[in-house]
């Protein structure tokens, strides 16, 4: 059972690269048990494609959190000398001990650098382990819907650039498992002992708990929470496009109210969040959304002011929701 996950794996990122005409590959690592098993499945794959002009590289982020740093960065190193590889290893002077911060600045380094020099496909380690402690840490924090399921294997950032994440459907125990088949040299990560990061005691803590005295089937039961959330959550972003479209001015940055109000509140929530970012980028947080839409839902005929958001003013007008851009004497009306 446990072969057929590893030729399914292996089998998934070769569909990918054949699909999208993947020439430059960057993988995201760490040194631990999820990279490792991914710098196999490419290296297997660059042999079996010898055909192609599959060109791999490897970037590595040092956060400088342990002491330990300098032989973690030698030890990835070596490892990837041995199989004949190049890697780029980035470290951050600042050093950051909030997760949140850590994996921004991480993710914005991966991402420029594949831009930089052009690479097609940036992979990264997520496993079914990671996106169950990321659904967690999710609901802690009170996130909506998209965020709860926003995990995916496929994701693309720029119009010429994806990110794949092809360990989701393995658990880090599987991973493990693979690793010692193929006695693959696993780094063993001290940070993941460290408590003060939520992540370590959701995993080291709180799922040990909840399995042994609430539910065992726990890891389970969440990996169909996110996979009914993902299709609600995409039925909900179709409904809030074809809405949009029906309700937009044909000429002007502006969307007609009356046929939004009649809708779910969730829905007008959405409708006026697309109509702010598709027109100025603004993304408006849910109290000031719920203050638009109490609004709008009033009945008004005459020119209304309703609120301010930095550089902007929402105004109603008849049937119609638009956004005035302030200057430092005039307001420029789009309408």
């Amino acid at each position: 059972m446990k072969n057929i996950y590893l030729e399914a794996t292996e089998n998934s990122v070769k569909y990918f690269i054949k699909k999208y005409y993947i020439t430059n590959i960057l993988l995201a690592i760490s040194g631990g048990q999820d990279s490792i098993y991914l710098i196999k499945i490419l290296e297997t794959l660059k042999k079996k494609l010898s055909t192609s002009k599959l060109h791999i590289s490897y970037i590595y982020i040092d956060h400088q959190w342990k002491k330990t740093s300098n032989k973690q960065i030698k030890h990835i190193i070596n490892y990837v000398k041995s199989i004949k590889s190049n890697i780029i290893i980035y470290q951050i002077n600042k050093i950051i001990l909030s997760e949140d911060e850590c994996r921004a600045y991480r993710y914005n380094i991966i991402i420029q650098h594949a831009i930089k020099y052009k690479f097609q496909l940036i992979i990264t380690g997520h496993n079914a382990t990671d996106k169950i402690e990321t659904f967690i840490q999710n609901v802690i924090k009170g996130s909506g819907i998209e965020s709860l399921s926003n995990l995916a294997i496929k994701s693309k950032t720029f119009p010429e650039t994806f990110i794949l994440r092809p360990l989701l459907k393995l658990d880090r125990e599987m991973i493990y498992w693979i690793c010692k088949k193929f006695y693959l040299p696993i780094w063993s990560d001290s940070t993941n002992y460290l408590y003060r990061i939520q992540r370590n005691r959701i995993r080291q803590e709180l799922m040990p708990y909840i399995k042994k005295y609430l539910h065992t089937n726990i890891e389970n039961n969440i990996k169909s929470l996110i996979n009914n959330y993902h299709y609600q959550n995409e039925y909900i972003k179709q409904s809030v496009i074809k809405l949009y479209l029906k309700s937009r001015h044909t000429k002007r940055a502006a969307i007609n109210y009356k046929k939004i109000n009649t809708q779910n509140f969730i829905l007008q929530i959405k409708i006026i969040q697309l109509f702010c970012f598709d027109n100025f980028q603004i993304y408006l947080e849910n109290p000031k959304l719920i203050k638009i839409i109490n609004k709008i839902n009033v009945k008004s005929i005459n020119l209304s002011k309703i609120m301010n958001y930095k550089h902007f003013n929402f105004f109603i007008n008849k049937n119609w929701f638009y956004l005035s851009i302030k200057t430092q004497k005039k307001y420029i009306i789009y309408r």
